[in-house]
């Protein structure tokens, strides 16, 4: 199997929501050695790996984009996604994250405004057209309500999907993101010609049953599905389990767990 979303690197304890500081991504991991020992144990072929992000302070995940380069030019079965930002502040720290995106093995630039920002950001620009320029797919995360919800990032979709690869992280992050995109939304841009990609990472059960249903019953979108743990945030054994017990068929099958992969990060 294929992973195309995990992170590497521990953050700092936060008080987050206002209580205590904690670290709720308890099998975050340091080292580049710590990585491997787990794509060992799990038996993954290939990995995508991006910063470990969180805590309200941008200059931590950006100072993990060195750390996921090396692990890339390390051990063959990493890729490395590189931590941008589109907001005005990180205009240096983005251009300092751009350096990197020609780097042996750098195949992703990572944007989420879950650390600030929306899709009227300045910088927006600037990162498409550098994922242009290297080939680089650009993987935005989604999640309800607020810059995250699929009806503000449906935008960036519009806007740069007919000559960039985006994979919406989390397929719209929740029950009305789940049903906008199975609904309707992300095979129409399937058929419009949007290089579209999605992971099922934190998805609601009903939801890659529906998806994939959809699929069989459409014809498209089984090329545009690929599997992600997003460890230590998500569960590898959980979410395997899941997308494995509805990818049923040898073409579903294999480009969830491989082709899909091999496309946009090999």
């Amino acid at each position: 199997m294929n992973d195309a979303h995990r992170h590497l690197g521990v953050l700092p304890a936060y008080p987050f929501y206002g209580g205590p500081p904690v670290n709720p991504d308890t099998t975050a991991r340091a080292t580049i050695e710590e990585l491997i020992a787990d794509l060992d144990a799990e038996g993954t072929e290939r990995a995508l790996v991006l910063p470990n992000y969180g805590v309200p302070d941008p200059a931590v995940a950006f100072g993990f984009n060195d750390l996921v380069v090396e692990a890339a030019q390390r051990d063959d079965r990493i890729r490395a996604g590189l931590w941008v930002s589109a907001r005005a502040e990180d205009t240096e720290r983005t251009a300092q994250a751009l350096r990197l995106a020609g780097e042996p093995g750098v195949r992703a630039l990572k944007l989420s405004f879950l650390l600030g920002g929306g899709i009227e950001d300045p910088g927006l620009d600037t990162i498409f057209a550098a994922a242009r320029e290297h080939d680089l797919t650009v993987h935005v995360h989604t999640s309800p309500g607020a810059a995250s919800d699929i009806d503000r990032i449906a935008t960036l979709v519009d806007r740069y999907g007919d000559h960039v690869r985006v994979h919406l992280v989390h397929f719209g992050g929740g029950m009305s993101g789940h049903i906008k995109l199975i609904g309707g939304r992300f095979f129409d841009w399937i058929s419009a010609g949007k290089q579209v990609y999605t992971d099922l990472s934190w998805a609601i059960g009903f939801a890659p049953r529906w998806l994939a249903t959809e699929i069989d019953r459409r014809g498209i979108g089984h090329d545009r599905v690929l599997f992600a743990s997003d460890e230590p945030w998500g569960d590898h054994a959980g979410e395997y389990a899941r997308l494995r017990a509805v990818a049923v068929g040898s073409e579903l099958s294999h480009a969830v767990f491989h082709a899909s992969f091999d496309k946009l990060y090999s």
